[in-house]
């Protein structure tokens, strides 16, 4: 099995579940509040690590009760903790979520601490990229230490898959080509390409763009839609399973923390994905992102009862 290094945010995301999500101006009365760990980065480490992964952790939290405490709950995780930096500047990041009865959720972040996840803390984690097969990132940490990550893997030839949410502007081209994987929803993949994904064709296309650019491979996510993935030899439409939806909120974490895993175990991208699609609905019949996020043994069930 090869080791994952997880480099990116941790939040603690405070839930409110409602109704309908408000319109500007409204309030919304009579909703359910749930405290929670997040942020894409533990959560795609949690999700890793607790489908069997052997995860490192590269994040920013505050030198307060809520970092430290974060710590704890990695631990337990089975995550190796010893590149957390703590700041003693900016507090634990947070984030505001809404989630209505839909399952749709908006959320706005304060990253605090995630802001302080430099460049230099890339180079001082040197000798774990050494040690690693796959490195996981997202955009919730300052994009020169994505950028500068995924240069500094490249050149060691690490795996790096970049998750582009939340996705503010362009990647550049030499970003890209760097790139084993690329995992965007369609909202993401419209913003990388300007192709409009209404459809699964629309996706392929969109991968197909960014195959262009030099990724290696693409999964474009569909939401319950399913996937596709692609690259130079094959293009595959992977469907969704069907569920009803409690909540959202860090399902795309799911799926990436899963899909690494199971890359690191030796299965192909198509099965990888498969992997992923599971875990995710799983993930997304259930409050909370991390509090939702399935174990080895759920997903390994479910695959072997879908046959899938």
């Amino acid at each position: 099995m090869g080791k994952i290094l997880v480099a990116g945010s941790s939040n603690i995301d405070m839930t409110a579940y409602v109704k309908t999500l408000p319109r500007p101006g409204e309030t919304i009365g009579d909703g359910r509040f749930l405290q929670a760990n997040g942020g894409k980065g533990a959560n795609q480490a949690v999700s890793a690590a607790r489908l069997g992964g052997d995860v490192q952790f590269l994040t920013c939290v505050g030198d307060d009760m809520q970092g430290r405490m974060l710590r704890e709950v990695f631990a337990r995780d089975g995550i190796h903790t010893d590149l957390m930096k703590f700041s003693t500047t900016s507090p634990t990041g947070t984030a505001l979520i809404f989630v209505a009865d839909d399952g749709e959720n908006c959320i706005a972040v304060a990253p605090g601490a995630n802001r302080e996840l430099l460049p230099e803390d890339i180079d001082a984690a040197e000798s774990a990229l050494a040690e690693a097969s796959w490195l996981l990132m997202q955009l919730e940490i300052p994009l020169q230490s994505v950028y500068h990550a995924v240069d500094v893997a490249f050149q060691k030839g690490i795996k790096v898959i970049l998750n582009p949410a939340p996705i503010s502007e362009a990647i550049p081209a030499e970003v890209l080509r760097k790139l084993w994987l690329i995992t965007p929803n369609e909202t993401e993949a419209e913003k990388l390409t300007g192709i409009k994904i209404g459809s699964a064709e629309d996706a392929f296309r969109a991968a197909d763009f960014l195959l262009s650019q030099g990724v290696q491979n693409v999964i474009v996510t569909l939401g319950c839609s399913g996937s596709v993935v692609c690259n130079s030899a094959s293009r595959e439409f992977v469907p969704a399973r069907k569920v009803a939806a409690v909540d959202t909120v860090g399902a795309g974490d799911v799926y990436n923390g899963a899909l690494v895993t199971a890359l690191s175990e030796g299965k192909s991208l198509t099965d990888a994905a498969r992997f992923a699609t599971l875990a995710s609905s799983i993930a997304v019949t259930r409050p909370g992102a991390q509090s939702g996020v399935p174990h080895r043994p759920e997903v390994d069930a479910l695959l072997a009862k879908m046959n899938f």
